[in-house]
């Protein structure tokens, strides 16, 4: 066996062999062709005769595992840019994948991009305004956000390949295309506002610490907001002109950028043990940086040469440049400030040291609002409270009101940057290890790191330090650096150079992120930046990324832009805990992490941190963030492309349907939640598409009622032969439905008879307690005509087959003259023609398509009809009140109908009737049977037409006379001529039809039907008839001798009924009838459609309504 795998992998029946290669064959099934000798022999020895044919669609075992083995998935990033600018055959050479481990490839990366700017400029501030105890609390919080999303990224980048992408394509394949793309754009601009934020950094270092000198806007001998619009402005210009530099960097090579990774990586590195060495150096030799304080309020150090009002010169005492600042001039007996005179001054040091016992007095925060004077807990002061401070320029100010959870927003971003390993993932060597261990171990260290240097800087350093977030009482220096060894500067160029390099990482990571969201396709207008460079270099994208920097540029303030991005990282790790969760609670059987360390419910606890630090940083920044990942949400629904990526939506939605349709299956449901569930029959054409469009327009005015769907559609065959129709049938059907907008399921049938698959379709549709209730059929066009005639039968059947199955049953009439959903009647009546109680169907069909734009115009109008024994009066108000009670609209009719005679044209209608039935009978008998069926009924006519006038009888040529190839037409027609007398005319079977028609126009049925004399045509109404006409009618009488006298009685009450519908709704936009039952014995079919036709002619528009013998509308609540 070892040899067989051996040959074939080495062989023709490797990786690129048949099976493999190869296109798949389109059927499913082992296919005899003109290669089966080529097929054996190629895998003749192989052991695979048996499989020989299946190779097209399964490729063998050995095939499969050497195409895994030799899977590798680059990014289109940095290592590919950087071999193509170095070799001009790059292009043409496999680019090897690269081989990175754990430390290199994950923890060192998260080490950078966790620990950056807010530690170097915000954390002393934080811990003084916020205290040990409440920064301790923020960034335990913060951390146990980031240490759970990593368990679950662990687990989610650990169930299989995860590919370049990150936290970007994890998310959206577990999730879903919706959630995936609204959450990879909230990546994205979280990320791009981390560039800003690193920017903003970059230029506060370098403005405030470096080179004070190089602002364009001096801030010199400015106060308050005018001190402070220069400053944003200088923020404004060095920020663009770094931006554009930054970009240019990213533009031209992003090898560049990764060659100062580590580089930038050392300087963090270095600033932190810098930091740490000096802390351990207080302990015993605590840096000399006093801090001149005059009462309990810090004095600013620029401009003061001394902390003293006076000093002793020789034997004279001269003022310092402090007194000048608080006094009118430098003399002994000047006018100085009340504060200044009734208070001392004094030097505090400012980092007493480690063993100082100074954390006590730091426990606890000290918030300030905006231009509030930083103040010294404990030391005494003489101030009058009333009067307001003056000269407020010359202390130390708080710049910004401070509250906690502005302490949380500005604190988040420090600890983001988790993903920074799974974003590599394509460049892992193995990354389902080196992910987990590599990111928890980076958050370990870096959580250690945050939460020590919270307690180290609250024992070290004095609260007014702390608080002073610019040092403007230590000289200006960074409040960090005064506490590092061996010099400040090592704090301040480290910081320097590691918020220059997570800037860059910024602005080469986003652009690549949008360049995947864009590929994927999922979001329509983003797709013109999947393209970029000849070797894949997204330039849109980092135009995009750059430009929405720009904002967080010209916003200026760290501490604004900081909650900002905290928003969007918080979104995309909550949506990662939410991923982990629903895998885990659903189930899924590829739900399989190598990574164990998980459990749902922590999952489910890190989503809810996220949410909650979301609305503690700030709720309008949460809501807007929500709003946007909302309304991407929606976009994508309507307007992306559909992908079927596994998601996990997907598992919950097939969850939940499960769970509801058990449900329903507990019991019916109550009429009040009672809704049309249609089941939509169509026609289909030899083309597949389908023939009644119509229907759908129609079903999507009734869906008001918003449920069910099922369109249905049959094709004839056998389904190995027929199976690729019905797949165009159904795709026909899918488009028609997304035309009409109609929201439900389609389904073709096919069976060796398109009755049965009808009734497979009634029977089989639906699942479970999600079944259908009504049909919806099309009345069948030209039953009348002879190769109509199984249409005809299989409408019957429906109709019988829903009455069985206590379905609904809604049959339109002409429907091609039904609206499109696109027209509006503007004015009109929805008549309803109550005759029996059908359960309501014929109240609720008008309410739900006048909730329809076509139909909402209209109104409703009711008749029902009163016999002689019927108080019509009473009937009226009896009908008014339900309708109050049902809560409908309507006006309301009683018609009366009188008991009359049955007419002559009643009996002669019954009798060509009955005769077309026989007729149309006899098409299914043998030749020899049908001639003699036919002659029959020929001399039965004839003879009783010589009854009645025997010179009025033409001479007729016998019907066993014609030709051996006459078709059952022409025998019609001469049936059609046997029974018609010398002066008689064709008489149209509907009042509106023209007088005169050609006979032979007409179908052998219409001219059957034309049997009525000119007297009659001449009162437009074939049931009035003269005198003279009836008596020589009734001279006919031995002629209805044999008419079955039930038929008499109906086809006289569809006559008298129709006369009465078409007087009062001729005009109607809509009439809707109770259809009469099916026939229970199948020798009167064609009567009964004879019937529905007498009953609707004349009608533009008609719905015949059968209930399911169930109450579908209440009047209770």
């Amino acid at each position: 066996m070892l040899n067989n795998i051996t040959d074939c992998e080495g062989g023709e029946g490797g990786t690129n062999s048949q099976g493999d290669g190869n296109p798949k064959e389109s059927s499913p099934f082992i296919n005899s062709s003109s290669s089966d000798v080529e097929k054996s022999q190629q895998y003749d020895g192989k052991n695979m005769a048996l499989f020989e044919e299946e190779m097209d669609t399964s490729p063998m075992v050995s095939s499969l595992l050497s195409s895994l083995a030799n899977y590798s998935n680059l990014t289109q990033g940095s290592k590919e840019h950087e071999e193509a600018e170095n070799n001009e055959e790059a292009r043409k050479k496999t680019v090897q994948a690269p081989r990175m481990g754990t430390v290199m490839g994950v923890y060192l990366p998260c080490l950078q991009n966790i620990l950056g700017v807010i530690l170097f400029l915000r954390m002393t501030w934080l811990v003084g305004v916020g205290g040990v105890l409440g920064t301790f609390i923020i960034v335990f919080m913060c951390c146990s956000t980031t240490m759970l999303t990593a368990i679950s990224m662990s687990a989610i980048a650990t169930n299989g390949v995860v590919p370049a992408g990150g936290s970007y394509y994890m998310i959206s394949r577990s999730l879903g295309p919706e959630f995936g793309g609204a959450v990879g754009i909230c990546f994205y601009l979280g990320t791009t506002f981390a560039g800003a934020m690193y920017i903003l950094g970059c230029i506060e270092i370098l403005l405030i610490y470096i080179v004070p000198q190089a602002a364009i806007f001096q801030i010199e001998g400015l106060e308050g907001p005018e001190a402070e619009a220069g400053m944003l402005n200088n923020m404004r210009v060095y920020g663009t002109i770094v931006l554009s530099f930054m970009a240019l960097v990213v533009f031209v090579g992003v090898k560049y950028v990764n060659k100062l990774a580590l580089v930038f990586l050392a300087c963090v590195i270095l600033s932190i043990l810098a930091v740490y060495a000096g802390v351990i150096k207080t302990a015993f030799d605590p840096p000399d940086f006093p801090i001149c304080m005059l009462g309990n309020r810090t004095l600013l150090s620029k401009g003061l040469d001394i902390c003293a009002k006076t000093i002793e010169r020789g034997n004279a005492t001269v003022t310092t440049k402090l007194w000048k600042l608080f006094c009118d001039s430098e003399f002994l007996n000047a006018t100085c400030d009340e504060y200044f005179t009734n208070n001392n001054l004094t030097q505090v040091q400012g980092i007493p040291g480690v063993t100082s016992g100074i954390l006590a007095e730091n426990l606890f925060g000290f918030y300030m609002e905006k231009n509030d004077i930083l103040e010294k807990r404990g030391v005494p002061a003489v101030a009058d409270p009333d009067v307001p401070p003056t000269n407020s320029n010359r202390y130390v100010l708080a710049d910004i009101t401070s509250f906690f959870t502005l302490l949380v927003g500005i604190y988040f971003p420090s600890v983001t940057g988790i993903m920074a390993g799974s974003n590599r993932s394509g460049d892992l060597q193995d990354a389902q290890k080196s992910i987990p261990i590599g990111t928890i171990l980076a958050i370990s260290t870096t959580s250690m790191i945050y939460m020590s240097s919270v307690i180290l800087f609250g024992a070290c350093v004095d609260g007014v330090v702390l608080r002073d977030k610019f040092g403007e009482g230590v000289n200006g220096n960074l409040v960090i650096g005064t506490l590092a060894w061996p010099s400040p500067w090592v704090i301040v160029f480290g910081s320097f150079f590691s918020t220059c390099g997570a800037g860059l990482q910024s602005l080469t990571g986003a652009p690549r992120l949008l360049q995947a969201i864009a590929r994927d396709g999922i979001i329509p207008f983003l797709r013109v930046f999947g393209h970029g460079k000849a070797n894949g270099e997204p330039t849109w994208a980092l135009l995009l990324t750059a430009s929405i920097c720009e904002i967080g540029i010209i916003i200026a303030s760290l501490d604004a832009v900081a909650p900002i991005l905290s928003m969007f990282f918080l979104m995309c790790y909550m949506f990662v805990n939410l991923a982990c969760a629903l895998q885990t609670l659903l189930r899924t059987p590829n739900w399989r992490p190598r990574f164990k360390f998980y459990h749902w419910a922590l999952s489910f606890l890190g989503m809810s941190l996220c949410l909650s630090l979301m609305f503690i940083c700030s709720w309008y920044y949460a809501i807007v963030a929500m709003g946007i990942a909302g309304c991407i949400y929606k976009y994508i629904e309507f307007c992306g492309a559909e992908k079927e990526w596994g998601d996990g939506i997907r598992g919950i939605s097939l969850s939940a349907a499960r769970y509801a349709l058990m449900r329903l299956e507990e019991g019916p449901p109550h009429t009040k939640n009672w809704r049309p569930q249609i089941m939509v029959l169509v026609g289909l054409d030899a083309e597949q598409n389908v023939e009644q469009p119509r229907l759908l327009s129609l079903t999507n005015q009734l869906k008001a009622g918003k449920g069910l769907t099922i369109v249905g559609a049959c094709v004839e065959g056998t389904y190995l032969n027929n199976h690729a129709q019905a797949q165009k049938g159904e795709q026909a059907l899918r488009k028609l439905m997304e035309t009409e907008k109609v929201k439900g399921f389609s389904q073709v049938v096919i069976s060796s008879r398109l009755r049965d698959a009808t009734s497979h379709l009634i029977q089989a549709g639906g699942l479970g307690g999600l079944r259908h209730n009504t049909v919806l059929v099309s009345f069948p066009k030209n039953w009348k005509q002879a190769e109509d005639n199984q249409r005809l039968r299989n409408f019957i059947e429906v109709v019988r087959e829903t009455t069985t199955a206590s379905l609904a049953l809604i049959v339109p009439k002409n429907i091609s003259a039904y609206p499109s959903n696109g027209e509006r009647f503007t004015e009109g009546h929805i008549d309803v023609w109550w005759i029996v109680h059908d359960g309501g169907m014929l109240m609720l069909l008008p309410f739900l398509l006048r909730q329809h734009k076509v139909w909402r115009k209209c109104k409703m109008r009711i008749f029902t009809v009163a016999q002689m024994d019927d108080n019509s009066i009473q009937m009226k108000k009896d009908v008014m009140t339900f309708l109050y009670h049902l809560r409908l609209d309507a006006e309301v009719e009683v018609v009366e109908m009188n008991d009359s005679d049955i007419t002559a044209y009643t009996y002669e209608k019954t009798l060509v009737m009955e005769q077309r039935s026989q007729i149309l009978k006899e098409m299914h008998l043998t030749k020899n049977e049908r001639e003699r069926e036919i002659q029959s009924i020929t001399d039965v006519s004839r003879g009783s037409i010589r009854r009645k006038n025997p010179s009025n009888l033409h001479p007729q040529k016998s019907i066993t006379e014609e030709p051996a190839g006459g078709s059952v037409e022409e025998k019609s027609e001469e049936e059609v001529q046997l029974i018609q007398g010398k002066n008689a005319t064709p008489t149209p079977t509907s009042p509106t039809s023209p007088a005169s028609l050609s006979v032979g126009a007409m179908t052998p049925g219409e001219e059957m039907q034309m049997t009525w004399s000119d007297e009659t045509e001449k009162g437009n109404n074939p049931s009035v008839v003269h005198p003279e006409t009836a008596r020589d009618i009734f001279n006919m009488k031995p002629e209805w001798e044999n008419l079955n006298q039930s038929n008499v009685r109906r086809m006289h009450h569809a006559q008298k009924l129709n006369e009465v519908i078409v007087k009062k709704s001729q005009e109607a936009k809509l009439v809707l009838l109770n259809m009469p039952g099916p026939p229970k014995n199948r020798t009167g079919e064609e009567n009964y459609m004879e019937f529905l036709e007498v009953l609707t002619e004349g009608l533009n528009r008609v719905l015949l309504v059968r209930g399911g013998g169930r109450e579908v509308i209440t009047i209770y609540s």
